[in-house]
């Protein structure tokens, strides 16, 4: 196998040791810090699995955040215990009185999201331009919806609670690492390649005979399913789902690592994720109250989703690219890959 071959593997092998290197370094903080590091292996978990369709296919989807939700549904729905759900569903018997393991809940709930993304897909792929991401955020609306209003099954406006909290440290960077191998996997082989070459020229790639609406679907499908796996580890992360969580907020605080990092690489992905989680934390101390001396500086509420905007406005004025564009991480002495 020659070095072109080889590098995607190198970026995913040190991209993995550097993520094994923050939980360590992780186990050391306080429980705060540990919750923040945990919760940021969750997007970042989210944002490689929209990599896998977005950075690939060069189409942005602003519907796969409702695949997190219907992730997380499913395995409330399986892990919850029977008690809880008498009373706080109306579910049928079968599904009243199942509980099942976290990990077997966690295969039936990307199943699940499979197979939706494969039925909502196979007419999604077909639109063109514009129509695709509006389309998504059609489906993002939808789930939204139907998550919101469906008492029987989600508990509708009020917070299903009672999750068992499986997700730590490092089960979330698990889950991450999981998704990074996944995608590394798929970049190298000939679907990913021929989705890269109709994200650079789509009428070039369908003259050269490459099933462009074949090729997103197995790329959207994949993203969701992963995308539902990160749903999962949040909903046991934070012990309780509802449906407001996992809507525009999350959504745009996902596409904004996935931008700011950079689409079109793995290392992309995961940069984007470590600088706006950093950010996001910085602002969010500010929003509780920084003392300094006698006084306490507080910001007013909302202050980091307007600094995120302001960031990823800045970046797609300086750098529409992300912040490291296409460049794929190298081992040192070795000149890193660049473009897929």
């Amino acid at each position: 196998m020659g070095r072109a071959q080889t590098r995607p593997w190198q970026s995913a092998a040190l991209l993995l040791a550097i993520m094994v290197a923050v939980a360590l370094v992780a186990t050391l903080a306080p429980p705060a810090l540990q919750r923040t590091v945990t919760e940021a292996f969750i997007k970042l978990t989210v944002v490689i699995g929209l990599y896998i369709f977005v950075g690939n296919s060069g189409v942005f989807s602003f519907g796969h955040v409702g695949f997190m939700a219907i992730g997380g549904y499913v395995s409330a729905i399986l892990t919850i215990l029977p008690a809880k759900k008498q009373v706080a569903l109306g579910l049928p018997p079968l599904l009243e009185t199942l509980q099942l393991p976290g990990l077997v809940a966690l295969v039936v709930a990307m199943l699940v999201a499979a197979i939706v993304a494969l039925l909502v897909a196979a007419p999604l792929v077909r639109l063109r331009g514009i129509a695709l991401p509006m389309a998504t955020f059609a489906l993002l609306v939808i789930v939204h919806v139907v998550a919101l209003n469906w008492q029987a099954v989600t508990g509708g406006r009020q917070a299903l609670v009672g999750l068992p909290r499986f997700t730590g440290l490092w089960t979330a960077l698990a889950g991450a690492a999981l998704a990074l191998i996944i995608a590394a996997i798929y970049q190298q082989t000939r679907h990913g390649l021929a989705l890269r070459c109709s994200r650079e020229s789509e009428v070039a790639a369908a003259a050269t005979g490459i099933d462009v609406e074949r090729e997103r679907l197995i790329a959207f499908v994949l993203s969701a399913v992963i995308v539902a796996m990160g749903g999962v580890l949040f909903a046991h992360f934070l012990g309780t789902m509802t449906a407001n969580t996992f809507f525009l907020d999350l959504t745009f605080v996902t596409l904004t690592m996935l931008v700011v990092g950079g689409m079109r690489s793995l290392t992309g992905a995961c940069a984007g994720v470590a600088f706006v989680s950093v950010v996001s934390e910085l602002f969010r101390s500010v929003e509780r109250g920084i003392e300094v001396g006698s006084h306490t500086i507080e910001a007013p509420p909302g202050l980091q989703e307007i600094a995120l905007a302001v960031i990823l406005l800045v970046i797609l004025v300086m750098r529409p690219h992300g912040l490291v564009g296409d460049w794929e991480l190298a081992w040192p002495g070795k000149r890193a890959k660049k473009g897929a």
